[in-house]
C-alpha cells in the first residue's frame, strides 16, 4: 500500500479520510500561500497545489501527498478565514437569506519508482442559508466556532441549522470532497483503502 500524507492540518478533513477508510499520515504544509488568480476555482486549484508541492519536495521515495484548500464564494467575491469576530459577523450578514458557493481544490502529488504525477481538481457546492438574524449571527459568533472556518461557517457544525439547501457534495462544504478524490485515485490505479 502506498504512503499517502495529507498536507493539511484540518481536522475535518483528517476525519473525512479516516472515514473514506483511507491510510494516511498527516504533514501539514507550511508556505506562504501565494494567489495569482482571482477566479475562486481557480485559487482552490492553485493554492491545492502549493500545499501538496511544499510537501512533496521534502519527501523521498513513493509517495502520494494530497493537498487540498476551501474557499466561500459570494457573487466571485472569496470569503476566506475572517481575522476577528467583526469580520466573521460581515461574511455572515453577506450569506444568510441567499446562496453561495464553496469550492475545495484538491492535488496530486504521486511518485512512483522516480516517476511524477500531478492531478488537480475543484469541487463546487452551493449552499443556501435561511435569513439569519442580528441576534443569531451574535449568538453563533461568540461560539467561537466561526473564527478558523472559511465563509465563517462550519456546516457540520452548530451553523447547521441555518442550512436550507445544498446543491453537490455535502463533505466538499467540510472541507474534502472525499467521493471525487476517491474515484482520481482510482483514475490514478492508486488503491488506498484498508477495506
Amino acid at each position: 500500500m502506498k504512503n499517502i500524507i495529507l498536507a493539511s492540518a484540518s481536522p475535518r478533513r483528517r476525519e473525512l479520510l479516516e472515514r473514506a477508510g483511507i491510510s494516511f499520515n498527516v504533514c501539514p504544509s507550511q508556505g506562504e500561500e501565494q494567489i495569482t488568480v482571482s477566479d475562486p476555482a481557480e485559487v482552490v486549484e492553485e493554492l491545492s497545489e502549493q500545499k501538496a508541492r511544499e510537501v512533496f519536495l521534502k519527501t523521498e521515495g513513493d509517495i502520494l501527498v494530497i493537498g487540498a484548500d476551501t474557499v466561500v464564494a459570494v457573487n466571485g467575491k472569496i470569503l476566506g478565514k475572517p481575522k476577528d469576530q467583526e469580520e466573521a459577523k460581515q461574511m455572515l450578514r453577506s450569506i444568510q437569506g441567499d446562496s453561495h458557493e464553496v469550492y475545495t481544490g484538491v492535488t496530486l502529488l504521486d511518485r512512483e519508482e522516480g516517476q511524477e504525477r500531478q492531478r488537480t481538481f475543484h469541487v463546487m457546492t452551493k449552499v443556501v442559508f435561511y435569513p439569519m438574524s442580528e441576534e443569531e449571527i451574535q449568538r453563533y459568533v461568540d461560539t467561537k466556532e466561526p473564527l478558523d472556518k472559511a465563509g465563517a461557517y462550519g456546516i457540520q457544525g452548530k451553523a447547521g441549522i441555518f442550512v436550507k439547501e445544498i446543491r453537490g457534495d455535502y463533505n466538499n462544504v467540510v472541507g474534502l470532497p472525499v467521493a471525487r478524490l476517491y474515484q482520481e485515485l482510482k483514475e490514478m490505479g492508486i488503491n488506498p483503502g484498508k477495506w
